[in-house]
């Protein structure tokens, strides 16, 4: 079987904290390589990020790397993050250049990821293994798909040792990615993002936030089930269990769920696959 990692996001309440208990319990048997924690909007992260992953490695015994944004944050305050996780005993980061919240005028210190990535290295050395994010399909504010390209190998070379992609529906973007990133020079792991499917409405407005593509077929077959749930979850695990099987064969290294806190869409999706 295909390594597996997972994203949760960090809970702010205790009803959220039992449903990530939950979701965890059910995932854990699976045995991720790793988990991921989501950066909290605006000052948030300075509590809700750490206590979930604190949580995730001391609670449940997962190896979990938080995300760290350049929004909103002073190098000191980042720096300061760092040394959290760093006494935590992490030992792996998603690093991210993030959107700017709501309501905030400024951006941080740092305005692009490969700046985080290398002040990360110039702060904490080889304290961290830093993951960073790839678009297969461009990212929704890149001038064009080489624009693109570039700024994913700056991050890259600023010190990334791998990177994880937005999701997507379209198995050949990933594929032509990784071919234009490896003629590019560049050797680090590209694990696909994957994100189940159990709410289309939801699923459409995050993808339309995002810019990932939801393949026409699917958009229309997952209409055409209407309010019927259970017959479009069976039908939106199916294809996303195709699209991870094309990239099993394709030599994808690893899976990487966005579970949204929720076990049975992606338990639903590896029950096909297994």
């Amino acid at each position: 079987m295909t390594s597996l990692s997972f994203e949760f996001f960090p809970p702010k309440t205790d009803e959220q904290r039992s449903q990530l208990d939950r979701t965890v319990e059910k995932l854990k048997p699976l045995s991720p390589r790793f988990v991921s924690v989501t950066f909290g909007a605006g000052g948030s992260t300075l509590s809700y990020t750490p206590d979930a992953v604190q949580g995730l490695k001391q609670q449940h015994g997962l190896d979990a790397a938080p995300h760290l944004s350049c929004m909103g944050g002073t190098r000191a305050e980042i720096r300061e993050l760092l040394e959290r996780y760093r006494a935590i005993g992490c030992r792996r980061l998603v690093a991210l250049r993030g959107d700017l919240p709501s309501g905030m005028a400024r951006h941080g210190d740092l305005r692009y990821a490969s700046e985080l990535v290398e002040f990360i290295r110039a702060a904490t050395g080889d304290t961290f293994h830093i993951e960073v994010a790839a678009y297969p399909e461009t990212h929704p504010q890149a001038d064009d798909a080489l624009a693109d390209l570039r700024h994913f190998c700056t991050k890259v070379r600023a010190g990334a040792d791998s990177a994880i992609t937005q999701y997507f529906y379209n198995a050949d973007a990933y594929f032509a990615f990784v071919d234009a990133v490896r003629r590019e020079g560049i050797e680090i792991p590209i694990v696909p993002g994957i994100m189940p499917i159990s709410n289309y409405s939801q699923l459409k407005r995050f993808s339309e936030m995002c810019g990932a593509e939801i393949p026409r077929w699917i958009g229309k077959r997952l209409q055409a089930h209407g309010d019927d749930a259970a017959s479009l979850r069976e039908f939106a695990a199916d294809a996303v269990a195709g699209v991870c099987r094309r990239l099993i064969e394709g030599g994808a290294p690893e899976l990487h769920f966005y579970t949204l806190n929720l076990a049975k869409p992606t338990l639903s999706v590896l029950e096909r696959l297994s």
